[in-house]
């Protein structure tokens, strides 16, 4: 009944459930002696006493609320954007290809932090509502995770610059990219107050500004692509264009699609609150939720139930270990389990030390509480133990020094250890049977999952403009929702590779960590080139039916050919048995025709390239075609600084979707070697010497 409901708080839940182990085991160890109605209500009172210490901790000795959080990190991440801004322009301007590199590893540190910064800000936006209703219009987090997006992409055109120093980059661009980074350096500062970009408060632009970060296309290469797409970022940062939505052409479609979207807001506002007084709206727990409860009950009933059996005096120990630890995503059953185990025992073991030393001052102990608290802050943040295993470190020292006329120390430490253990067993023999996948499985399978996803996203971006413009406005935001699936999908997927990497492998094969590490580098970039892909693609498509038939006559297919190649990895990926796998090898070599009459099963690499893009032959059909383009702008009547932003678009997609194509033969590659690794029997194996083999 406590697991079930959706709209509980974890921490809520996770109280209720050590409440129910107290009274329940108070009332089996005393009976009526304990009091029916007196203990619950002592239970009740000590747990208002800490939430109210709690409260006292969080205002003492100055007020720590979630809004004053949320603006010093907003700060923090603008400081870490700037500096990484300026050793991206830094490294795109470097005279030889080690200092460049030294400038994108620093980078890349930096951009760590600032993903754990958006984190931070993400998860205090539900205190914030909390404090100060206000807050939620201004969006707190979403207009720096559009930044970050710009960030990355920046990050990807440095990383893909050939050599150095970049041909394309003269005394002009290098003047043109420090006034750029002043500019957006500005802009970033009105971001510190959490408020969306005022394009009022902005400095105006130079004149000539945007067609000197968009050179003449006389000497152009398909080595200068990674730099007109850094040059498309900083662009889209200096115009305060939200990633995901495309610019209006001008103003006056400007205007009305904003009354449009003023009045849409206020009906989906108005629906909202519809729904919030509908009762039709309310959910039943689904099968996700039920398995979650079914695995509370069984663990905690059983821990208990043993934990009585063994010690009846201490039977609290061993339901109240897993009461104050449940979580409600997938974690690593056997790591977990391992870090909360050894945070009791150190905790018991330095619980015990401190009575030892203190046994002449009885009242004077908890003082020994306040630097063990530190120390397990900095456990709580370690790889080897982990919240769980800093807050059982906690606890296990706190039972001890903070308890009366229980005995000695060492024997209720004993005691305790032994029902942690119980009630351990119990978690794991629950984990075990009602999510028996291993974390290895189940990030092939979400790894299959974000291929499906990448699909589907993948489509409906080279698909944007075959729809007529009318419907470009709805389509994008769909677009942005797929996008948003892509990244939860990646998410997952990466939590699962750290699980499956602490995890034992026991008699099953060993997990192939690395393989699956550098496949998340090329889904992230993936995943991050597509949001560019569909601002491109639905700005070219308005401005000319020229460009709208060289996107239909070429760009689609060459989306569908990525597409095709996606799902038949992803069919590989998913086929479980060593027959599944050479029967679908076999059956994808015929769909392409390349199999010989009475051939047995394909090698990896005859397989995979029939799936490979000629990658050669596309990047110099793409550079043809997009040149034709380019020329052809140029040499029209015009305003320049519109043909030169056209000019940087085209290029920008030329290198988006080069690079999907790359990452996609990446893929290829470790899939082939993964394949190779976990099925080292099959005839679907790579040839001796062959490259990219396993």
């Amino acid at each position: 009944m406590v697991a079930l409901p959706e709209s509980t708080p974890l921490m809520a839940k996770r109280i209720a459930f050590g409440q129910a182990v107290i009274v329940f085991v108070g009332a089996a160890i005393h009976g009526a002696e304990e009091g029916v109605v007196t203990h619950p209500i002592h239970v009740a009172s000590s747990t208002a006493l800490g939430a109210l210490a709690s409260v006292l901790a969080m205002l003492i000795p100055y007020p720590w609320l979630a809004y004053c959080k949320a603006r010093k990190t907003c700060r923090l991440y603008v400081e870490n954007a700037s500096e990484r801004l300026n050793i991206y322009v830094e490294g795109l301007t470097a005279q030889n290809k080690q200092a460049a590199a030294d400038l994108l590893s620093q980078a890349k540190f930096l951009s760590v932090t600032g993903a754990k910064h958006l984190q931070t800000i993400k998860d205090t936006r539900g205190g914030m509502a909390c404090e100060k209703p206000q807050i939620r219009k201004l969006n707190a987090g979403e207009n720096l995770q559009d930044i970050e997006i710009l960030m990355k992409g920046v990050e990807i055109a440095l990383d893909s610059c050939p050599s150095f120093p970049v041909s394309m980059i003269d005394e002009g661009i290098k003047q043109a990219l420090l006034d750029m980074k002043e500019k957006i350096g500005l802009k970033l500062q009105n971001a510190k107050c959490l408020a969306p970009f005022d394009a009022t408060s902005a400095p105006e632009a130079k004149d000539g500004e945007s067609y000197v970060l968009a050179p003449k296309i006389g000497g152009t290469t398909q080595a200068d692509l990674p730099a007109y797409f850094f040059l498309y970022c900083l662009e889209l940062l200096s115009r305060e264009l939200p990633v995901g939505q495309n610019p209006e052409c001008n103003s006056e479609n400007t205007n009305k699609t904003d009354t449009r979207d003023v009045t849409s807001k206020r009906d989906q506002e108005k629906a909202n609150l519809r729904k919030t007084w509908d009762c039709s709206t309310i959910k039943l727990p689904n099968m996700e939720r039920w398995t979650l409860a079914t695995k509370c009950s069984l663990s905690m009933g059983f821990a208990v139930l043993f934990g009585l059996i063994f010690n009846k005096e201490n039977g609290y120990w061993a339901g109240l270990i897993i009461a104050t630890s449940f979580v409600t995503e997938r974690q690593a059953t056997f790591t977990v389990a391992n870090a909360r185990g050894q945070g009791t025992a150190i905790g018991s073991v330095y619980g015990i030390l401190c009575c030892f030393i203190f046994q002449r001052f009885v009242d004077l102990r908890f003082l020994s509480l306040l630097p063990w608290i530190i120390f397990t802050g900095f456990l709580r943040h370690s790889r080897m133990y982990g919240q769980a295993g800093g807050i059982s470190a906690v606890i296990g020292a706190l039972l001890i020094l903070g308890r009366k006329n229980y005995g000695p120390p060492n024997e209720f430490a004993t005691a305790r250890l032994v029902e942690a253990c119980i009630g351990l067993i119990c978690f794991i023999m629950a984990e075990i049977l009602l999510q028996s996948a291993r974390a290895a499985t189940l990030a092939k399978t979400e790894f299959a999952g974000s291929l499906r996803a990448l699909r589907d996203c993948i489509d409906d971006a080279f698909q944007l403009c075959a729809g007529q413009k009318s419907a470009l406005s709805s389509s994008i935001p769909a677009l942005r929702r797929k996008h948003q699936e892509v990244k939860s999908r990646i998410n997952n997927l990466e939590k699962f590779i750290a699980a499956a990497e602490s995890e034992p492998n026991f008699w099953f094969l060993p997990f192939y960590g690395a393989c699956y590490r550098k496949l998340l580098v090329s889904l992230r970039k993936m995943e991050c080139l597509l949001l560019f892909v569909a601002i491109e693609i639905g700005t070219l498509s308005q401005v000319s039916d020229r460009l709208q038939v060289l996107i239909n006559n070429y760009l689609l297919p060459l989306g569908e050919e990525v597409g095709f190649s996606l799902k038949c990895i992803e069919e590989l990926v998913s086929m479980n048995s060593l027959a599944l796998l050479e029967r679908g090898v076999q059956k994808i070599s015929i769909s392409h025709d390349d199999t010989e009459l009475g051939k047995s099963s394909p090698s990896a690499d005859e397989v995979f390239r029939t799936l490979s893009l000629d990658e050669e032959e596309v990047e110099n059909s793409i550079s043809q075609h997009s040149k034709e383009e380019a020329d052809g702008i140029e040499k029209r009547e015009g305003a320049q600084e519109l043909k030169s932003r056209l000019i940087l678009r085209i290029y920008s997609l030329e290198f988006c979707i080069s690079s999907l194509i790359k990452e996609t033969r990446e893929i290829e590659k470790q899939v082939k070697e993964l394949i190779t690794r976990e099925n080292p029997e099959s005839q679907f194996s790579t040839k001796e010497g062959s490259p990219g083999g396993g």
